[in-house]
């Protein structure tokens, strides 16, 4: 088989779904007098997306398992991969890693087999083996098999499909960083969404267009695409990307300076959020409000948009101080080190060094820095961030500061590479 429509998946061992308790056949009776399986399951199934727009969990992962239980192979291949997507989804959500990693390997599984046992490999082949490889981080096979997806799904005329590969297309686009092509894929995705009217697909769309934004500090563009998403879901009653989107403005306001209303929104998400369920937002959450509200970090200094936030006096706006926020900078990256006339003259002034010019420049320019960034104590005195000695200027190193944009490894991670508003 070509390498492209391969998973790149090995066969999955025997899983012992009784022991691990996920889909175990052991609680549900079949009225096979009133109705056929494949009725009851498609019924489960539509109440598990009932569930999971309302954003209740637990109850639609029960019921999505119950599907499961429901579907035979090979015929309800499809269905049976829609299925445990929907699980993934719910397991990331709930930072269930070992849950998380059982669906994917039965996925794994199931689309490997499907290659041997389909008289052709259709769209919904390709898309499938792309969501495979996306669980598994390969984002540039994954990327080639979406492609393919896409160009057969207008061969066959599956609209919806193709509005769902469009939408994973995006995301593979953000995933690899090419932020210009996953936004050309989303209003492609637009164009066809006005004909085909899918709500959940609209929400989830522009939801993700205002993460876009938001990666290329399109910050106006990004809050109106967050509005439009969560009018979307309304209209559709779906509320379990409402948190979400709180989060998402809140992130806006935060990388545009404005942590004060970045907190508020914040604030909002976290009491809005039930917490027992949505685990890694109610985490994304706590560690955003962190960030910005942190009690043991003395400065925040934001060069994007040039504003720093000291702990006592708030924020500080340098837009119109570009002097004071070189020297503040190149002081902060190097607590400890102390920088002479001759240094300041050169890096920041970008001369060589003259006493009649630079003395006194030097000394009001730091003079002026220190009373923005300074505040007095109890007793009248000032702690010093920038620090004086017979070597220069120094920033002192028992300060702690926090460099806007900087990486966090506590962040929790989107378990599969996909989370609740990924195309399933």
């Amino acid at each position: 088989m070509n390498e492209t429509m391969n998973p790149n998946a090995s066969q999955s061992d025997d899983l012992d779904w009784a022991s691990l308790g996920y889909l175990a056949n052991d609680d549900l009776e079949i009225p096979e007098d009133k109705l056929n399986k494949k009725d009851i399951g498609r019924s489960f199934y539509q109440l598990g997306k009932l569930f999971y727009d309302k954003s209740d969990l637990v109850q639609a992962e029960k019921n999505f398992v119950k599907a499961y239980q429901c579907a035979e192979r090979p015929q309800d291949t499809f269905s049976i991969l829609k299925i445990l997507g929907f699980l993934i989804r719910i397991a990331s959500e709930k930072l269930e890693d070992d849950k998380a990693n059982t669906y994917i390997k039965e996925a794994e599984s199931i689309v490997e087999a499907a290659s041997e046992t389909l008289g052709s490999l259709n769209a919904e082949y390709f898309y499938n083996v792309g969501l495979i490889n996306t669980y598994k981080g390969d984002f540039d096979l994954a990327r080639q098999n979406y492609e393919f997806a896409y160009k057969k799904s207008k061969e066959e005329n599956e609209p919806e499909l193709l509005a769902k590969t469009l939408l994973a297309l995006a995301q593979n686009g953000y995933n690899l960083k090419n932020f210009e092509k996953s936004l050309d894929y989303l209003n492609q995705l637009n164009q066809l969404l006005k004909i085909i009217k899918k709500y959940y697909l609209s929400g989830a769309m522009f939801l993700f267009s205002a993460k876009v934004f938001t990666e290329m500090e399109m910050y106006d563009k990004a809050l109106e695409h967050f509005t439009l998403a969560n009018k979307a879901l309304q209209d559709k009653k779906c509320w379990n990307l409402y948190g979400y989107v709180l989060l998402g403005k809140g992130i806006v306001y935060k990388r545009s300076g404005n942590y004060e209303k970045a907190l508020a929104y914040f604030m909002l998400a976290l009491e809005s959020n039930d917490g027992s369920t949505f685990r890694r937002l109610s985490e994304l959450i706590e560690n955003e409000i962190a960030d910005v509200n942190d009690n043991s970090v003395d400065l925040y200094l934001d060069r994007t948009n040039r504003k720093v936030k000291e702990r006592s006096l708030g924020t500080i706006d340098f837009k119109h101080r570009f002097v004071l926020l070189e020297i503040l900078f190149l002081l902060a990256r190097n607590p400890g080190s102390y920088y002479d006339k001759e240094e300041l003259a050169q890096q920041i002034w970008k001369d060589e060094y003259n006493p009649l010019i630079h003395d006194k420049l030097i000394y009001t320019s730091v003079s002026r820095l220190r009373k923005l960034i300074e505040p007095k104590n109890d007793r009248g005195d000032k702690r010093k961030y920038i620090i004086r000695g017979k070597d220069g200027y120094t920033f002192n190193p028992q300060a702690n500061i926090r460099f806007h944009m900087e990486s966090r490894n506590d962040q929790p991670r989107s378990i599969g590479n996909i989370e609740l508003s990924s195309p399933v």
